[in-house]
């Protein structure tokens, strides 16, 4: 068998260390996973009756279309059903966008580093990938305006950006998107959006109606704690969502899957707990590291990227003994960093402890 050419120089996308593993590697009970920024606060108690209810249907394939979970998300956000499609995750949806509209003669904009599926998914379709670094772990929309040319299809931002935690402002995002041709898709990564405080953040939603080249992506698997689940989905207008329609899985999104997001946008009382507790176990963290000499980026996620002025690898092994899985900076694009998901307060309390020996 021989290997499709534009697929050899894609690294396998290496995941954080599973719970199990590092308890039956490290002979440790007590393991917590801050690797890879989920709710460390669990899903809606609602959620788990509905399941149980959904398990008589375990043998009928689910709503392919989604129908009630995108009424639902329309509902909170007010806009229409069909500006909505549904992924298993929004990683799903990001392989639809370059399935649908890159190839050997287009070109991806894109920052670095940052989320990689991106780069994965346009080197599939064998497109070109233009990288413009972070500046201070910001995108750089300026240079990413000055690269944009007649190959351009698609230009990611991730915002807020993973691993950075930085944002880009409305107002930046106003003025890049006025400069794009209407011909380049932008899409807005906001994967953590639930979590941001800055005011300056932008509501993207109310930018749809004005940009046709415009898109939004979601998740359910952050703030609303259903990661297991895979379940996303982006929104933007009618001819963008019905382009991808056309490539979509006919049940890409399961039953259980649609159910439990149904249920947790109901429960907007616990993903405000969510947020307001993330904030203050955040802030706890940072107020540590600066007492430490740790320096890290400002963030508006669940998640920050410490400068451990070491061999990252080194800690993330030091934390691994003490049973704290994170992520090592030089898997990210960050040699010299970690990534620590923000847990609750006994679990940041405990990395504070370990990273001591470093300060």
């Amino acid at each position: 068998m021989i290997l499709n050419p534009e697929l050899k120089e894609i690294p396998i996308y290496q995941p954080g260390k599973p719970i199990e593993d590092v308890q039956e590697e490290l002979g440790l009970t007590n393991v917590m996973k801050l690797a890879s920024n989920e709710n460390p606060f669990g899903a809606s108690k609602r959620i788990r009756e509905r399941i149980m209810k959904e398990l008589e249907m375990i043998t009928i394939y689910p709503d392919g279309a989604g129908r009630n979970l995108k009424e639902r998300i329309a509902d909170l956000y007010h806009i229409a059903p069909e500006q909505i499609i549904l992924g298993n995750g929004s990683d799903e949806i990001i392989q639809y966008l370059s399935r649908a509209y890159l190839n050997s003669n287009t070109e991806v904009i894109m920052a670095t580093p940052t989320f990689p599926m991106y780069k994965t998914n346009a080197l599939m379709e064998g497109a070109k990938v233009i990288e413009i670094p972070l500046v201070e772990g910001r995108h750089d929309l300026e240079k990413m305006a000055e690269v944009i040319s007649e190959k351009t299809a698609l230009i990611w931002i991730c915002n807020p950006n993973n691993p950075t935690g930085t944002i880009i402002s409305e107002q930046e995002l106003i003025s890049f998107l006025d400069f794009v041709p209407k011909d380049n898709l932008v899409i807005l990564d906001e994967a953590y959006a639930e979590y941001v405080t800055d005011q300056t953040y932008p509501d993207s939603l109310q930018l749809l109606s004005k940009y046709p080249n415009f898109m939004i992506l979601r998740t359910f698997s952050k703030i609303y704690g259903l990661a297991s689940l895979r379940i996303g989905y982006g929104i933007s207008n009618l001819k963008v969502i019905q382009d991808l329609l056309r490539i979509k899985e006919p049940f890409n999104a399961n039953r259980f899957a649609q159910v439990s997001a149904e249920e947790a946008i109901l429960d907007q009382e616990f993903i405000q707990y969510c947020k307001e507790q993330n904030e203050k176990n955040k802030q706890y963290f940072l107020d540590e590291l600066q007492q430490l000499g740790f320096s890290y980026f400002p963030s508006e996620t669940n998640f920050v990227l410490v400068n451990v002025n070491t061999d990252d690898q080194l800690v993330f092994q030091k934390l691994l003994e003490e049973g704290i899985i994170i992520r090592a900076g030089s898997k990210l694009g960050f040699p010299g960093w970690i990534r620590v998901t923000i847990g609750t307060k006994e679990q940041m309390e405990k990395v504070v402890d370990t990273l001591k020996q470093f300060a």
